[in-house]
């Protein structure tokens, strides 16, 4: 069965009687993983600094982009991990003062995980540089452009969300 960007590829190829060559597909794998390579040189750098694994720094992010409040088992599912291994990495985010457990509902059984205000702030001071380079990036394109790579990731992030270990 084809997926969802499988099955918009076909159409939009149908449409304009195109297919992206094999080295336009080469070349943007290579910049992807080159892409995430720096990210996760960046972040691993930024959980040596801090006392901490990489998955508590996408844990971090994960309650930083949240849409609405954190809990420890939406982030289990975010993360993929095991009940244990959340409250693993919640323990080391709280001793090291990055995030903190909340009871704000009149069910004490509902926590969520807030980020600590001075965490964030030492945060966005350490990945700013990582935030120049998008601003620089951006700017070399116009809001049509931008808005296709967005379009792009976003159906990217999306197919891989479908990809799980047990599905190989």
């Amino acid at each position: 069965m084809a997926t969802a960007n499988q099955r918009g590829q076909h159409a939009h190829d149908q449409a304009t009687g195109s297919r992206p060559e094999a080295s336009d597909l080469q070349a943007l794998a290579t910049q992807l993983r080159r892409m995430n390579g720096e990210i996760n040189r960046l972040v691993q750098e930024f959980a040596g600094t801090h006392g901490l694994h990489a998955t508590d720094v996408q844990a971090l992010a994960a309650i930083l982009d949240a849409r609405e409040p954190m809990t420890p088992g939406r982030l289990r599912e975010h993360l993929g991990l095991t009940s244990g291994a959340v409250t693993a990495c919640v323990d080391r985010l709280e001793r090291a003062g990055h995030v903190r457990r909340v009871r704000e509902s009149a069910d004490r059984r509902v926590v969520h995980l807030r980020y600590v205000p001075d965490a964030q702030v030492a945060a966005r001071t350490y990945f700013r540089p990582l935030a120049e380079a998008a601003a620089a990036t951006r700017s070399r394109f116009d809001d049509g452009e931008l808005a296709v790579v967005v379009r792009f990731l976003t159906a990217m992030n999306e197919e891989l969300s479908l990809v799980r270990s047990d599905d190989r």
